[in-house]
C-alpha cells in the first residue's frame, strides 16, 4: 500500500531546522578559505606572530569554535529537555547571528577569536538539537531521508563557504565578508522557527497531549491516525518512567545496558568520523591544496569550491539508498571508499615529497634555517622556515609573516623572480592531481554514508526519557574529536610527514569499518519505540536485518 501523501509542513520545518546544519557547515567550509586569505595579507591579524605561533594562532582560531562546540553540546541537554527543541534552535540562530557579527568586525586577532567562540558556542547546540528535532517529527518511512537531509545541508553549507570566499578571496580584507555572512541565514532560521512547531515527542514527555495532537495533525497527511501515533508514544514513556534531570538520567544511561550500548555505538559513530580526517580535509582544505602544489589561496579556494560541490552532488546517494541499503550496508561501503582515497592521498603527497625541489646553500645572514637542508620539503617541516624558489637557485630562509625575513622573498628584495613556499611546496602537475582526485574522491565517498548516518542513527537509537543527555554525549564526543583533529593536523604533517597523517587517518577508517561491521545493527525501517529493542539482543550482529 502505498504511503499517504506527506504535507508540505514536514518538509518545511525540516528545511528550517536543517539552517542550523548549514550554519555548522558554513563555518567549517570558510574558515578554511578565510584563513589562506589572513595568513597571505602584508598587514593582516596574524602579521606580528611567526614560525610556531603563527601555527598555533591558525590553528586556535579554528579550533576554538569546536571546543565551545563540544562544551555547548554537552550543556544543550539541560535547555533540550528543560525548554523544547524547539526555543533552543531559536535560541542558537540568535548566538550565531550575534557571533557573525563579531567575527566581521574584529579588527585583531583576539577579537576574531571570541568570534569564533561565540559561534562554536551556537553550532554546538543546533547540532545537538537539529538531527533530534528532525527525526521525533519525521515519520518512521522518511525519518532517514529527512534527518540526513540535515547533513545536506551541512555540505551545503561548506560549498556555498567556498563560493564565497572565492568570491570575496582577492578583495581587501575580504575574510570579514567570508566570515560576517553567515548571519544572513542565522537570521532567517529565526524568523522562520518562530511559526515552526514543537516535537510531538517532546511535547507528550511534558503532559501536553492536546499540543502534540495539533502538531502532528499539521504535519501528518489527512487521514492519518493521529490518536494511534500519541498511543504508542505515551506508552512508551510510561513505560520509561520519570526523566529526571541531567545527573539522574546519565546515572540511568549508565545501569541500563541496552541504552549504554547504544551510547557506546553512538559516540563509536562520532569518533570515527572525526578520525576517519574528514574536518582535517574541511578546516583546512584549501591549506591541504596549496600542499599539493597550487600556488595562490585564490586558486586553492576555486579549486576547493569544485571538489565541495562534488561532495554536494554525493549527498544524494545517502537520501536515495539510506532506506533503500539501510545505516549499515551504506556506511560500510562510505568507510570503503574512504579507506582507498586517503591511500592515494597518502601516495600523492609521499611522491611529491620524494620529488621535492633541492636547496641551495644561500648568505649565512639572509636566514637562521639549518644549513644541513636540502630539500624543500625538508624545509618547510620547519615551522620557521619557508622555501624561496628562484630561476635557477632556491634557498630556505625564515619566516616573517607572509614573507621571509630577509634574502630574495623579503619585501625589501629588488629582484621580483623568486616565489615564496611558506607552508608547502611545488610539485609536478602529476602528483599535484593525484592528490586533488583523491580529495574529491574521499568528499564523494564520506558524503555518501559516513557523513550523515552518524547522525541519523543518534537521532533514532535513544529512548525518548535519555535521548537529550545520550545525543548531547554522542555530540560532545563528535566535537572533542574533531577539535583533537583540528588541532594537531598541521602538527603531525610536521611530525609524521603530510603523507604520514593521512596514512595513519585511513588506518584509524580500516578499524572503524571492522567495528561497525561488527557491532553495529541495522535500524531502517522501525519505529522510534521499536528500536530500543535492538540493543538488547546480542552483541556481534553480521547480519545487516
Amino acid at each position: 500500500m502505498a504511503e499517504a501523501k506527506q504535507p508540505f509542513s514536514v518538509y518545511l520545518l525540516t528545511v528550517l531546522a536543517g539552517v542550523g546544519g548549514f550554519l555548522f557547515g558554513y563555518d567549517t567550509g570558510v574558515v578554511s578559505g578565510a584563513m589562506a586569505v589572513i595568513l597571505e595579507e602584508k598587514d593582516g591579524l596574524l602579521s606580528d606572530v611567526a614560525g610556531v605561533d603563527r601555527d598555533f594562532w591558525h590553528q586556535l582560531i579554528v579550533a576554538i569554535t569546536i571546543g565551545a562546540a563540544a562544551v555547548f553540546a554537552l550543556l544543550s541537554g539541560i535547555p533540550n529537555e528543560k525548554l523544547g527543541r524547539k526555543i533552543t534552535i531559536i535560541s542558537a540562530s540568535a548566538i550565531f547571528a550575534a557571533g557573525s557579527v563579531v567575527m566581521g568586525v574584529a579588527g585583531n586577532k583576539e577579537i576574531l577569536l571570541v568570534g569564533r567562540l561565540i559561534v562554536g558556542a551556537a553550532i554546538g547546540i543546533a547540532s545537538c538539537v537539529v538531527p533530534v528535532y528532525i527525526s521525533e517529527s519525521a515519520p518512521s518511512h522518511l525519518r532517514g531521508p529527512l534527518t540526513v537531509s540535515y547533513n545536506t545541508l551541512v555540505v551545503g553549507g561548506q560549498f556555498v563557504a567556498t563560493l564565497v570566499c572565492g568570491a570575496f578571496a582577492n578583495v581587501d580584507q575580504g575574510w570579514r565578508w567570508m566570515l560576517g555572512l553567515a548571519g544572513v541565514p542565522a537570521v532567517i532560521q529565526f524568523v522562520g522557527f518562530m511559526f515552526m512547531p514543537e516535537s510531538p515527542r517532546w511535547l507528550l514527555s511534558k503532559g501536553k497531549v492536546e499540543n502534540a495532537r495539533e502538531v502532528l495533525k499539521y504535519i501528518r497527511p489527512v487521514n492519518y491516525d493521529v490518536d494511534r501515533e500519541i498511543e504508542t508514544i505515551q506508552e512508551t514513556i510510561k513505560n520509561d518512567g520519570e526523566v529526571g534531570n541531567f545527573l539522574q538520567v546519565s546515572a540511568r544511561v549508565l545501569k541500563h545496558q541496552p541504552t549504554r550500548r547504544a551510547l557506546i555505538i553512538g559516540c563509536s559513530l562520532m569518533v570515527f568520523q572525526q578520525i576517519s580526517g574528514i574536518n582535517t580535509i574541511m578546516y583546512y582544505s584549501a591549506t591541504v591544496v596549496q600542499m599539493a602544489g597550487i600556488g595562490s589561496a585564490s586558486s586553492a579556494i576555486w579549486i576547493t569550491a569544485i571538489i565541495n560541490a562534488m561532495y554536494l552532488s554525493a549527498c544524494l546517494i545517502g537520501i536515495l539508498c539510506i532506506e533503500r541499503l539501510g545505516r549499515k550496508k551504506l556506511l560500510l561501503a562510505s568507510l570503503a571508499g574512504v579507506i582507498i582515497s586517503l591511500l592515494v592521498i597518502a601516495v600523492g603527497f609521499q611522491l611529491a615529497d620524494m620529488n621535492s625541489p633541492s636547496v641551495s646553500p644561500g648568505d649565512p645572514s639572509w636566514s637562521s634555517c639549518g644549513s644541513q637542508i636540502d630539500t624543500c620539503s625538508g624545509c618547510v617541516q620547519d615551522a620557521d622556515c619557508g622555501f624561496c624558489e628562484g630561476p635557477q637557485k632556491s634557498f630556505c630562509l625564515t619566516i616573517n609573516g607572509s614573507y621571509s625575513e630577509s634574502g630574495p622573498c623579503s619585501p625589501t628584495y629588488e629582484n621580483g623572480t623568486y616565489t615564496w613556499y611558506p607552508d608547502y611546496c611545488p610539485t609536478t602537475t602529476a602528483n599535484s592531481w593525484t592528490i586533488i582526485v583523491g580529495l574529491a574522491a574521499y568528499l564523494i565517498s564520506f558524503a555518501a554514508g559516513i557523513a550523515p548516518i552518524p547522525w541519523t542513527v543518534n537521532s533514532e537509537i535513544y529512548p525518548l526519557w535519555g535521548r537529550s543527555v545520550c545525543n548531547s554525549v554522542a555530540t560532545c564526543t563528535n566535537w572533542t574529536f574533531n577539535l583533537i583533529i583540528a588541532m594537531t593536523f598541521l602538527f603531525l604533517t610536521n611530525g609524521l610527514t603530510r603523507y604520514g597523517a593521512f596514512y595513519l587517518y585511513c588506518g584509524l577508517a580500516v578499524v572503524g569499518w571492522v567495528i561497525f561491521l561488527l557491532f553495529l545493527p541495522e535500524t531502517k525501517g522501525r519505529t522510534l519505540e521499536q528500536i530500543e529493542s535492538l540493543f538488547s539482543g546480542k552483541v556481534i550482529v553480521l547480519n545487516n536485518k
